[in-house]
């Protein structure tokens, strides 16, 4: 397939799209040789003799992740693109990669009307029907989502299918309206520059939040440190895999017992990220984050494995786009301040605390505290100085992962999402 040549530049998802649907039907995806019984033989193209078993949405929405990367590799050699260099497209291992494919939700009309490809519920309560696959049948109950599509209040954008630990999951994106009033926080004045939490992210307590003022509002002591937890069982099954032979049975089936168990730890580790993220999000419209390098930190191998455990990135991104939900902000503070090496009373910066400390001491006012709580409460103060660099949501801002073009004034009952539509006074579990 002509499609990832390296003069390939830029190219856009609908060129690629007509590349791809003409490629197809080609000589060079399919052909057979027919032997008559004269002894001449002729070629019949028959191109992707399977393409008509798949829906077309599966091929286009990949051609348009391709078109993305392709489009981000030529950014980062013109220099367009800040971070790291972006590397050219490679093809997909079927064994080294999770499986997936997306399909869009369209109109499509019929002898009684119009209606939606993606529907949800229609051949029971637990069902879901997708494009050129039909009704499936799925774990959890769909009525919350129904409701909310009947009444008007949501609208299916795609879905996205994936395996996952030897699972199929379904994942549907739905455009919703706001959340309740009551679930969402109450806009704040113009002239109000407090109120700021600082959250620190940390390995001895997993996370710290606290206010300017010094009260500690929240703190998680322990963690679940899912993969310690079950490294044991990981090195009996990975033994267990490296016995087998390579291309047997037995191999496939250790492989798949090892995978289901690494998606139950990725399902614990989540689990405690949305308690807390939610614990966050619902008592405080203005929180404060660190930038932290983690890639950086990875470097550090004796604490590589603990910072990956802890997941600090993902704990970040619940609390961005679960804050904007609500209607709060969050501001992310610059990678280089020292949050818990100066002093929360007088501002001296202590340059000798190392990670072994876990109780500050001021070496100027002798204030002492506890080294996390000091952090928490210098990220609010940072937070109070630096409240105009808060983005605006809408503006495209540091919020990314909220698809409610609405806005967050009030809304009408009809077009509102109630408090108890798809769980948002619950912690849902990973």
């Amino acid at each position: 397939m002509p499609l990832l040549r390296r003069g390939c530049r830029g190219a856009d998802s609908t060129y690629l799209i007509n590349a791809f649907n003409a490629w197809k039907k080609s000589e060079d995806a399919g052909r057979r040789f027919i032997a008559g019984g004269s002894g001449v033989t002729e070629i019949e193209v028959t191109g992707l003799a399977w393409r008509t078993e798949v829906s077309a949405q599966v091929f286009e929405e990949a051609v348009v992740d391709l078109g993305k990367a392709l489009k981000a590799w030529t950014d980062s050699r013109r220099g367009k693109r800040t971070g790291r260099a972006v590397g050219h497209p490679r093809f997909k291992k079927k064994n080294h990669v999770r499986s997936s494919f997306r399909m869009r939700n369209k109109t499509s009309r019929t002898k009684t009307g119009e209606r939606s490809t993606i529907r949800v519920g229609e051949a029971g309560p637990r069902s879901v029907t997708l494009p050129g696959i039909g009704a499936i049948k799925v774990h959890d109950d769909t009525r919350k989502l129904r409701r909310m599509l009947a009444a008007g209040r949501a609208r299916v954008l795609f879905v996205t299918v994936s395996r996952r630990g030897g699972r199929w999951c379904v994942s549907v994106n739905v455009e919703a309206s706001d959340l309740h009033p009551a679930a969402r926080h109450l806009p704040n004045e113009d002239t109000d520059h407090g109120g700021w939490v600082g959250v620190d992210r940390g390995l001895h307590a997993p996370v710290v939040a606290a206010t300017s003022g010094g009260a500690e509002v929240l703190r998680a002591s322990t963690a679940p440190k899912a993969l310690r937890a079950a490294q044991s069982v990981t090195r009996r099954l990975q033994k267990s895999v490296s016995r087998k032979v390579k291309g047997s049975a037995k191999r496939r089936s250790a492989v798949h017992r090892l995978a289901r168990h690494h998606e139950r730890v990725r399902a614990r580790r989540h689990h405690f990220l949305h308690q807390v993220s939610n614990a966050l999000v619902k008592t405080h419209d203005r929180l404060v984050i660190e930038d932290l390098n983690i890639t950086g930190m990875l470097a550090n191998h004796r604490l590589a494995a603990a910072i990956s455990d802890a997941a600090w990135g993902e704990l970040a991104r619940q609390i961005i786009y679960k804050q904007s939900w609500r209607g709060g902000q969050v501001l992310v503070a610059d990678r280089w301040f020292p949050s818990s090496k100066t002093c929360s009373v007088c501002g001296d910066v202590t340059t000798t605390l190392t990670l072994a400390d876990r109780v500050f001491v001021c070496d100027t006012c002798g204030h002492t505290i506890d080294r996390d709580l000091n952090a928490a409460v210098n990220l609010a103060t940072w937070g109070e100085k630096r409240h105009s660099q808060v983005l605006d949501p809408e503006a495209r801002g540091q919020v990314t992962n909220a698809h409610r073009p609405d806005g967050s004034g009030r809304r009408p009952g009809v077009d509102e999402t109630s408090r108890d539509d798809v769980g948002t006074l619950t912690a849902p579990a990973a």
